[in-house]
Formats: structure tokens, C-alpha cells, sequence
């Protein structure tokens, strides 16, 4: 080779060096400036990398077009680079990309699709990835369900440390889905995830604690994760510790951080909050006695289907509180209840309701338990 021709390749080399040199320190300005929260800055960065096909500049683009950071939010733009940059293998993006079509932004909801992009991530090892196959096999999202899948990608991702798949797998131990149920194996995946910070997984662990599950029970360590998890808005443990407030286990008795409680999980939608809720009110504990907020939380709660919440309705209308006495409707939210009792409540249910048909006349009896049948077809709602 003469001395010209190596002159010129490396020159062509030094140039090209110098031109990916050139591309990360952009590259590095624009990701800069996106944690500086400066996202028009990073914007102009990134466009000009990601139009060169810079796999990393094409997926944070995307990243700011799909939360609409300095530039209007746009769904399409978003799927658009993220299909630029999974194509190019970033497993990133393949993520980001089957959430798109998982909740139907920017392109049509197809789950058949998002279970191949978080395949190809999963394959790489994308730990969220892993997680979210194994969520598509549990809920039988464009793949059959199949649990044991849904174990094998959630274990993946545990063991890289993943939180919400230590949950999910915690889960499966705990209600026997795809493997052995396993007490001791939920405790130990449940605290691993609770100490990362997970909400769900610190209010099972306080579950577990409370029920005395693989672990003694005890009531204050019930009462701590309960509270770590309520702290982070979840309703579950917000009623769990609005429970252990007004049964005073694990804290002293008090039914005003009870009611704190159970209104903060109520106002999520939490059924059991709902009807204790109206329980407080009817009594006037921890608030003042208030049948009408009472009959406003056990409907709420009985429209989701609560049992308890729709006994208590129909001891409402049974006595006109809250509600104009109505013996038709009380008969037909007994009658709901009892159909809908754990079995060791039914009994006592139907032992009610037929205590309110002592008021009735035949034809009555027969147009609550054709108002039954109707409420329960328009799943409770409107009753």
C-alpha cells in the first residue's frame, strides 16, 4: 500500500473517530440537559443525532415526545422513534414501544404486538421487560395464559433485582399460581421488594405479619409496613391500617385515624374502606353520627358488590335512616347480601331478609325479589 492511500485511511479514520467523539459529547449535552429539566434545549441535541441514527438519541427523543417535555405530547412521534431505535436493537426502546401498543398510544392497542417487543427486550435481558411478559402470560395478554411462563420471566427479573416482579412472584407463592404455595418463599420475595420501596409489596408483608404467615405475628410490625405502604398512597394498606386503628391492634385504639384512614382508601374506590366508613358514620365513631354519609359509603361500597355494605343498606332502608323507609328495597339489597354472603354468613343473611318479608304483602315480596334480580344483571348500579 503506498504512502498516499494510508495517508487518506487514516485520515478517514481519525474523521470518523473524531465524528463519534463528536456524537457522544452531543449526545452526552442533550442527556444533560434533559436531567437539567431543560427539554427544549435537549431536544435540539437529540434530533439532529437521532435523524443520523443514534439508537440512544432516537429513544430519549422519543422519551420526550411520549411525556410531551418541552414539545407538545405526541403519541405518533413518540412510537416513531422508538420504532427507529428497537429496530436497532435498543432494548429500551422495544420496552417503551410495547407499552405503546399495550395501552393503545400512538398506535392501535394490539397485545399480540407489545408481547413481541417485550420478548426481544426480555431476550437481551431488560429486567422490565422480563416483568411485563410475565404479566402479559398471567393475564392471558396476547399469548394464552399460562402461569408458569408468567413464573419463569417473573423469577428473571427478580433475580436482577426487579421489585415489582419480586411482588408479582411473591404473589404467585402466596395464592399458588404456577408454583407450590409457599409462605416463607412470599415473605422473603415481599420483604425484598418492600425494602426497594414497593407499596404493594410492603402491604402483603404487613399482611403476612398481621395473619402471622411463615412469620409470628405480630401486630406492630403489621402496623410499620402498613403504614410505609399507606405513606405511598396504597389503598389497601390504608384500609388495613385504618383496621388496626379501630380494632387498637399494633397502635392504641383510635377510631379518628381509623376514619383518617378509611376515608383516604374510600376515596380510591377501596370497597371494605367504604362500608366501615358508613359503619363510623351510623355510629358516630370517630365523626359525628351521620346517616346519610352512612347510606352515601355502604351504596358506594355496595355497587362493587360488598356483601357487608349491602346488609347494611338494607338495614338502612329497614329503618328508614338515611333514607325514607322503603321495605321493598330493604327486602332486595337482604336479598342480594344473602345471595352474595361467605358461607358462613348465610344463614344470618336469609334469616334477615325473610325477617323483613314479615312486612310485606306476596306481591311486594315478589316485586323485591324481581328488583334483585334486575339490580344484580345491571351489576348493582342504579338499585
Amino acid at each position: 500500500m503506498n504512502n498516499s492511500l494510508k495517508r487518506v485511511l487514516l485520515v478517514c479514520v481519525y474523521l470518523f473517530a473524531l465524528t463519534d467523539q463528536t456524537s457522544a459529547d452531543s449526545l452526552s449535552d442533550a442527556q444533560r440537559a434533559y436531567h437539567e429539566k431543560d427539554y427544549a434545549k435537549a431536544e435540539k441535541l437529540l434530533r439532529p443525532l437521532a435523524e443520523q441514527g443514534n439508537a440512544f438519541a432516537q429513544f430519549d427523543l422519543g422519551t420526550i415526545y411520549d411525556n410531551g417535555q418541552g414539545v407538545p405530547q405526541d403519541y405518533k412521534e413518540a412510537v416513531m422513534w422508538y420504532q427507529l431505535a428497537a429496530a436497532q436493537g435498543n432494548a429500551f426502546a422495544q420496552v417503551n414501544l410495547g407499552f405503546m401498543y399495550e395501552n393503545e398510544k400512538g398506535v392501535p392497542q394490539d397485545y399480540k404486538a407489545a408481547v413481541k417487543w417485550f420478548r426481544v427486550a426480555a431476550d437481551q435481558g431488560n429486567a422490565v421487560a422480563q416483568f411485563n411478559l410475565g404479566l402479559m402470560y398471567e393475564n392471558g395478554k396476547g399469548v394464552p395464559q399460562d402461569y408458569d411462563e408468567a413464573v419463569r420471566w417473573f423469577r428473571l427479573a427478580a433475580k436482577q433485582g426487579n421489585a415489582k416482579a419480586q411482588t408479582s412472584l411473591g404473589l404467585m407463592y402466596e395464592t399458588e399460581k404456577g408454583v407450590p404455595q409457599d409462605y416463607q418463599e412470599a415473605v422473603k420475595l415481599f420483604r425484598l421488594a418492600a425494602d426497594q420501596g414497593n407499596a404493594v409489596a410492603q402491604a402483603n408483608l404487613g399482611l403476612m405479619y398481621d395473619l402471622g404467615l411463615s412469620v409470628p405475628a405480630d401486630y406492630k410490625q403489621a402496623v410499620k409496613w402498613f403504614r410505609l405502604a399507606a405513606d405511598h398512597g396504597n389503598a389497601g394498606a390504608q384500609f388495613c391500617l385504618g383496621w388496626m386503628y379501630y380494632s387498637g391492634q399494633g397502635v392504641p385504639q383510635d377510631y379518628n385515624e381509623a376514619v383518617k384512614w378509611y376515608r383516604l382508601a374510600a376515596a380510591q374506590g377501596n370497597a371494605d374502606a367504604q362500608s366501615d366508613l358508613g359503619f363510623m358514620y351510623e355510629l358516630g365513631q370517630g365523626v359525628p353520627r351521620d346517616y346519610n354519609e352512612a347510606v352515601k359509603w355502604y351504596r358506594l361500597a355496595a355497587e362493587q358488590g360488598a356483601a357487608s355494605a349491602q346488609y347494611m343498606l338494607a338495614n338502612m332502608y329497614n329503618y328508614g335512616l338515611g333514607v325514607p323507609q322503603d321495605f321493598v328495597l330493604a327486602y332486595m339489597w337482604a336479598n342480594i347480601a344473602a345471595t352474595n354472603a361467605p358461607a358462613d354468613q348465610l344463614q344470618e343473611r336469609a334469616i334477615y331478609r325473610d325477617s323483613i318479608a314479615k312486612n310485606m304483602t306476596a306481591p311486594k315480596i315478589a316485586e323485591a325479589q324481581e328488583l334483585a334480580i334486575k339490580c344484580t344483571a345491571n351489576k348493582f348500579k342504579g338499585c
